[in-house]
């Protein structure tokens, strides 16, 4: 399959276990350019399991990784970011230190293969601040901009962390419950700014919270013991007796 018409990220065969316990087993998934997806399923389903495959957190014993048409299983995590694959983490990796739009234009100087004089010549650094400025724009962080990460409240510092992946020029992001931990009325904030996103840049998200899947994902994929147990619109998700019995609880979503 040529790279034009190639999904954005895809799986074949993705296998993964700890001795006898099997945390990833014959997954195939494919993921067309633009998308919204929703990573669902119980606690231990496998979920950031697959995600940390398909960075390269962790090699599969089975099966393979593409992104775009080009096959990654074996490149190491750095390589896949180089690529257009990035991630952010549930557990907060800031620079305490660093203003919002010093630690994004880091990020961007990283990207660039200029961070080694990000210290000493930062005012050098014009178009690697206006690009990092403009994505902090993007997510609604443009009034954070010269406040320290520290001083952030959570769910500010959680769309930061999207903004440093974002930094990267990712085709494809893979968000780690990006609101884990943040107060409910936060939540939203979130989701909405991350629903602003390029459609140039494909998304696969792990969350809990059923009405913001229902809500943001244009796609769900429900793990189960680490297998795809079904995948479909949220419409007919929603409508899966199988679903609704193993994860939902027989709850209606609208």
């Amino acid at each position: 399959m040529s790279e034009a018409n190639a999904p954005a990220l895809s799986t074949r065969g993705l296998a993964m276990s700890f001795g006898s316990l099997v945390v990833a087993k014959d997954i195939d998934l494919s993921l067309p350019k633009g998308v919204r997806y929703a990573l669902i399923g119980p606690n231990g389903a496998g979920k950031t399991t697959l995600i940390n495959l398909m960075t390269g957190m962790l090699k599969p014993n089975a099966g393979q990784i593409f992104l775009g048409g080009e096959d990654i299983t074996a490149l190491e995590p750095q390589e896949r970011v180089r690529r257009g694959l990035a991630r952010t983490f549930q557990i907060n990796s800031l620079f305490p230190g660093l203003t919002a739009l010093e630690a994004v234009t880091l990020a961007v100087c990283e990207r660039r293969g200029s961070s080694g004089e990000f210290w000493s010549k930062l005012s050098s650094q014009s178009e690697a601040i206006d690009e990092a400025h403009e994505i902090l724009l993007r997510l609604r962080l443009g009034d954070s901009c010269y406040q320290p990460t520290r001083e952030l409240p959570y769910g500010r510092q959680r769309l930061l962390e999207i903004a440093l992946a974002l930094a990267t020029r990712p085709k494809v992001l893979l968000l780690d419950e990006p609101a884990a931990g943040v107060p409910q009325e936060e939540s939203g904030d979130i989701f909405e700014a991350v629903a602003d996103l390029s459609q140039d840049i494909t998304l696969l998200f792990i969350e809990h919270d059923m009405h913001v899947v229902f809500r943001f994902a244009s796609h769900i994929i429900v793990l189960v013991g680490g297998m795809v147990f079904a995948q479909g619109s949220p419409a007919e998700i929603a409508a899966d007796p199988r679903v609704r019995e193993v994860y939902l609880g027989k709850r209606k979503h609208g």
